[in-house]
């Protein structure tokens, strides 16, 4: 369903960017995502279906904690300089950077971001994936609250303002082998 304008009824803060990154910079991206070494992500003594690596600050769901990880990878700093760019966030914001790879029939389940973090910025590499919206007040949850939003390779999803604190996101599981990468700036 769309507007009068043929837009997407994103809540507010959302913006999807399709093809924000060339075929070749996607190649790019994925090369240097290869070479980074990922461990299985641990969620309230859980294992998740996928593996990541946090560079900068880093959230530890056991102890509700976040904490310094290590540096983020100069040779990503093109991708944070791009997002940058599109957001009119300063580079410096961009505290820290999330690499996920998600094996075929990962998901992700409905969750809002952990608190220490504000605008959250992702790219979906090698792959696309379905990703869902709906309202964090489980009141206003019902069947026509959920909103899919196809995420096409190459991509960047924007989620920052109301989407960030109202609603909560998900992912449906995915059909091939995908990775992000996933930028996050500090709650002030």
């Amino acid at each position: 369903m769309t507007d009068l304008f043929g837009n997407p009824p994103y809540p507010d803060g959302f913006s999807y960017h399709e093809n924000f990154l060339t075929p070749e910079e996607e190649e790019q991206a994925i090369a240097i995502v290869k070479n980074i070494p990922l461990h299985t992500f641990i969620f309230h003594g859980y294992e998740a279906k996928r593996k990541v690596q946090s560079f900068g600050y880093d959230y530890n769901f056991q102890n509700k904690a976040l904490t310094r990880s290590n540096e983020i990878p100069g040779e990503l700093e093109w991708l944070i300089g791009r997002v940058s760019e599109l957001t009119k966030t300063p580079v410096a914001a961009f505290a820290e950077l999330l690499v996920t790879e998600y094996p075929v029939g990962s998901v992700i389940n409905w969750h809002r971001d952990a608190p220490s973090f504000d605008m959250i910025a992702g790219i979906s590499l090698q792959a696309d994936c379905v990703f869902k919206l709906r309202p964090y007040d489980k009141k206003l949850q019902h069947r026509n609250a959920v909103i899919s939003i196809p995420v096409r390779r190459r991509s960047l999803y924007i989620i920052s303002g109301e989407s960030r604190t109202a609603w909560e996101h998900s992912t449906a599981p995915v059909s091939e082998i995908r990775y992000s990468i996933t930028l996050r700036t500090l709650r002030q």
